[in-house]
């Protein structure tokens, strides 16, 4: 049994293949937690856990990552309107995302960072961004150039 994709780039279906031999490595963003799931947050996780369940019924060694975003804006303002910490903000919307997600019979991947574990390389990731030319800063907001990368 073979999977077929859809490449953008030929705009033909082409048969998947893995870089390493009988394995894939599958990352997907997930969710920010400082509120309860909506439907699109479920149709995500619905059909990438398709997605792995096929892989996996294939006999693929699947590494399947989907990170929390545990810090930004909108998680600092829920904690400061309810006079607490963002931690607890996280906390309490992650496990909403889990009892959500464990009643649609989604599986859990194989791993799931937050945001928080990962700062120090974010900024690293940024700053060689900046250093190749390939971001710009506006305001406080950093922002990845396009246009540099079409050139």
């Amino acid at each position: 049994m073979k999977l077929l994709v859809y490449n953008t780039l030929t705009k033909t279906k082409e048969e998947f293949q893995p870089l390493e031999p009988n394995k894939v490595k599958m990352y997907v963003c997930g969710v920010t937690v400082y509120d309860y799931c909506h439907i699109g947050h479920a149709r995500s996780a619905v059909v990438f856990d398709v997605i792995y369940r096929y892989l996996l019924f294939l006999g693929y060694d699947v590494v399947y990552v989907r990170n929390f975003t545990d810090i930004d804006d909108k998680i600092i303002r829920r904690a400061q309107e309810e006079h607490t910490d963002y931690r607890t903000i996280a906390e309490r919307y992650i496990e909403a995302f889990y009892e959500d997600m464990d009643r649609l019979g989604v599986l859990r991947p194989t791993v799931e960072p937050r945001a928080t574990e990962h700062i120090k390389e974010m900024i690293e990731i940024i700053q060689k961004l900046f250093d190749k030319g390939y971001a710009y800063q506006s305001g406080r907001d950093v922002y990845f150039s396009v246009v540099r990368v079409s050139l």
